[in-house]
């Protein structure tokens, strides 16, 4: 091969040597001369090690020696990383050679899976198109179809170039730290080799929108197409292939008696290991087959339930699950759960509210009892309660699925055998959400009883109680021991429970019997720097005692508002008027708070910490070796009635430290999580921070909360185009941008093996980054906070966009110093600083300001 004939142009990122090592790999034909990629590579050192962008232009013949293809016309193609070579050359290769056999073209076109990591842009399909072979050469094409793909090159090409690039194992491990055996509530799930799934899709006519009616329409079909599959309404799963692409059946709608014809239409096939979706479909089956009842997302033994009587309280033990592709393989998480049920129903409410509030009552019984979730019992569904209907009544009627008109009275006695007590208390409205309207075909909204539906989770009220939080935690707070041994036993279950078993053997699946065991880090205990004195780390992460006595490093001075008793109308209008019209940073106290003697000293020094901060004091600081940096936070707040608008709260640091802060706020639609004026809350703090130093930040580390592991991908297409875009209105301003996804609500737990054979929670700085973390994403789960009871929750952070290439150490240490940050607590919390300074102004926004805070603040705490 002359080089002469070979143009590489080589472009930023990706990995050619995984092209050089297929082309190296291919042994040559009889008559050609060895080391002409070598030559080639000699000469063109990038091709092997900067690799990607790999561009093959004009009209280049790949002839002599290796003569065997040639492209006889202009061709070119472009690929963003080596793999779509090598996966070129491993499923398809075009190098056929006179009179070889099929085995020989196989072991030609051999290459070793998982070489190079990364997916093509594109591959035109007319080079392979103008590529011929030798006389006495098998056309390609022919080849092609001995291998068994009987589909066209150019759809094939079309796949391949399509290969998303979220299917690469993305690994990022850091090494600072002391080693930690580790236990986790994660555990492996095997597949059968050469097992797939296939997908159909099953129209029906005419159409049918209420999603039970196709059920069991579907059901019918259990003699022809068997028991064993998965179908969600539209899309069919089963472990084999039907002997037709498009099958025609037919049911009698019971509804109507008129014939209804399902036309089930083959779709695609797809590996076991791609199909998330439909082993958590199995194992939310399994979860039915172990009796358990489903409330929301989660199942629970409602036999098994443990009642509080003397706060009106019930508490039922279950298991929360989900399936994942981790980096270890297929996973599945398994956590113990509780729901809290409340004894007494709407009705209990509406009837003591009336009693008390007679000329007020609407108004009270909206505020008591709109956003609260309620639980029916004859049907264990949970439902938000979105208004009160006090015009209609159980005799009211509406129209059920077969279009005819009843009474709720009748509704509930013939289907549940419920008699309605009584039958003029009001109705409870739910709203659907939109998309569940438009899958199951029904109406936006749901009327329910107020007799038959209990109230769930607890009041404010009743978590300020001691009492009653102490009571619920010796149920609900279980510790590492007894939350693995809890684990043990559902593994336990599943695996000795014939028919749960034969549901994943139908598919080629089994559960292992015991919990995956790791190994992670403990990174160091950090030091903490005050007004005069450096205090070294506790294994515990706390430094309470010191931050009352020790100088702060910036003090200030303040006057204070104390109430009588506890209004949060009252609450509200203070903070409204102070926030938005004086600029004035206010501390409001209630007086029962400081009541009493025994408690009053630490009280007052922690309210005292609390005024430094809301003047811009600081408190203490670390070490940050990183210059030139700004640190971000981002959390959005949702109005819990869904009347008023959601709230985004935005915090930057401003100085090297990262112990002063900028603040702003944005407003956006009702229950929209992802952000849309991030762009605008950025270049503010910018301006801002330009103006106190004339210069601008280097680096940009932005920490996103609230956000979920659907919603990633949405963060990472419309949140960080956002933030890309700021940056021109600064003259040569080209900042490493970091996003990091906070996430704090994840059913994965982390268990330290002690030297008395039993599970304690791991230390404060505890890293896992390997095994049970996800497999197309750069991330890692830390615990930062010391727990003295119970079972200590890590925090995800998955980085989706790194900017900077900051090594994996660094990240994370960061990450863990930022945890220290926080100056309503001294010791470290589960988020890093930003992002709970970020919830607090946007609760503090959403719940009683409503409107902008003046802009005089913006460089305060005054929403602590």
């Amino acid at each position: 091969m002359s080089t002469d004939d070979l143009k590489l142009t080589v472009g930023r990122g990706g990995r050619g040597a995984a092209i050089l090592k297929a082309l190296q790999s291919l042994p040559p034909y009889p008559g050609q001369t060895s080391g002409s990629v070598e030559q080639a590579s000699a000469q063109y050192p990038d091709f092997a090690s900067r690799g990607a962008g790999v561009q093959i232009a004009g009209a280049t013949a790949l002839s002599s020696p290796r003569s065997d293809v040639s492209v006889t016309s202009a061709a070119s193609f472009r690929i963003s990383r080596g793999a779509a070579i090598s996966q070129l050359i491993q499923q398809k290769s075009a190098i056929v050679a006179p009179g070889a056999s099929i085995a020989e073209m196989k072991e030609r076109t051999r290459i070793e899976s998982g070489m190079a990591r990364g997916c093509s842009e594109l591959l035109h399909a007319h080079f392979i198109e103008n590529l011929t072979t030798q006389p006495g050469a098998k056309p390609l094409k022919s080849a092609f179809q001995e291998f068994g793909d009987t589909s066209s090159l150019t759809e094939s090409l079309q796949n391949l170039s399509t290969i998303d690039s979220q299917d690469e194992v993305v690994v990022r491990q850091g090494s600072t730290g002391a080693k930690l055996s580790a236990m986790c509530n994660w555990i492996r799930l095997h597949c059968e080799e050469n097992k797939s799934v296939f997908e159909y899709e099953v129209k029906f006519e005419p159409q049918i929108e209420i999603l039970n009616l196709r059920f069991r329409l579907f059901d019918t079909l259990r003699d022809k197409i068997g028991s064993v599959k998965s179908f969600d309404g539209t899309t069919l799963w089963l472990p084999f292939r039907l002997p037709t692409e498009v099958a025609l059946y037919h049911a009698a709608n019971p509804s109507t008696g008129k014939t209804v014809t399902l036309k089930i239409l083959y779709k695609k096939k797809t590996d076991m290991d791609k199909c998330i979706q439909l082993y958590n479909v199995l194992f939310n089956r399994i979860m039915k087959v172990l009796k358990l009842a489903r409330v929301g997302k989660n199942y629970y033994a409602p036999g098994e339930s443990v009642l509080v009587p003397q706060h009106k309280l019930e508490i039922w033990p279950g298991y929360v699950t989900a399936v994942n592709y981790q980096e270890g393989g297929i996973m599945l998480c398994a956590d113990v759960s509780h729901r809290i049920l409340r004894t007494e129903t709407c009705y209990d409410i509406l009837a003591d509210l009336h009693q008390m509030h007679r000329s007020n009552f609407k108004n009270m019984a909206v505020r008591a009892l709109v956003g609260c979730i309620v639980l029916t019992r004859y049907n264990n569904k949970s439902y938000r309660i979105d208004d009160i209907i006090f015009n209609q009544n159980p005799r009211s009627t509406f129209t059920n699925y077969k279009g005819e008109e009843i009474s709720y009275v009748d509704y509930y006695f013939n289907t549940y055998g419920i008699k309605i007590k009584d039958l003029h208390q009001p109705l409870l409205l739910h709203r659907r959400k939109k998309k569940d309207v438009e899958k199951k075909g029904s109406k936006g909204f749901i009327c329910l009883i107020p007799e038959l539906s209990y109230m769930t989770g607890l009041t404010d009220d009743m978590r300020s109680d001691f009492r009653v939080m102490k009571d619920i935690a010796q149920h609900t707070r279980l510790t590492p021991t007894v939350r693995q041994a809890s684990l043990r036993a559902f593994v336990k279950n599943v695996n000795s429970n014939r028919e749960a078993c034969q549901v994943l053997a139908d598919w080629g699946l089994r559960l292992e019997d015991n919990a995956v065991a790791l190994d992670g880090r403990v990174l160091p205990p950090e030091t903490i720097f005050f007004g005069c004195r450096e205090v070294p780390g506790s294994e515990i992460a706390d430094w309470g005692r010191d931050a009352c006595r020790e100088k702060v490093i910036t003090p200030l001075q303040i006057a204070v508002i104390i109430f009588p008793t506890q209004r949060d109308d009252r609450y509200a209008a203070v903070k409204r008027l102070a926030c938005v019209e004086l600029a004035l940073p206010t501390q409001c106290i209630n007086s029962r708070t400081i009541s009493q003697d025994s408690k009053l000293r630490s009280v007052t020094q922690k309210i005292a910490l609390q005024i430094n901060c809301k003047l811009g004091g600081e408190l203490w600081a670390l070490k940050i070796p990183m210059t030139g940096l700004m640190v971000c936070g981002v959390d959005v707040y949702h109005d819990p009635t869904r009347r008023g608008e959601s709230v985004v709260g935005f915090v930057a640091s401003i100085n090297q430290t990262l112990t002063k802060w900028y603040s702003h706020v944005s407003f956006q639609h009702p229950a929209d999580e992802i952000v849309h004026g991030l762009k605008m809350s950025l270049l503010e703090s910018l301006r801002h921070y330009h103006k106190l130093y004339h210069v601008l930040p280097r680096s940009i580390i932005m920490y996103r909360d609230g956000v979920s592991e659907g919603q990633l991908k949405l963060v990472e297409d419309h949140e960080l185009p956002q933030l890309a875009t700021i940056f021109h209105h600064f003259a040569s301003y080209e900042p490493k941008l970091y996003l990091i996804v906070v996430q704090k609500r994840v059913n994965t737990r982390i268990f330290a093996a002690m030297r008395s054979r039993e599970l304690g929670n791991p230390p404060p700085g505890s890293i896992i980054d390997h095994t049970i973390t996800r497999r197309c994403w750069y991330d890692f789960l830390l615990v930062s906070q010391h727990v003295r009871q119970g079972t200590v929750s890590p925090t995800h952070y998955v980085v989706v966009h790194d900017g900077g290439k900051l090594k994996v150490d660094n990240m994370q240490r960061l990450t863990y110093k930022l945890t220290h940050l926080y100056y309503n607590w001294p010791g470290t919390i589960r988020v890093p600083a930003p992002c709970q300074y970020a919830h607090k102004l946007a609760f503090l926004v959403g719940e009683s300001v409503k409107k902008h805070p003046d802009n005089k603040l913006c460089d305060r705490l005054f929403f602590l």
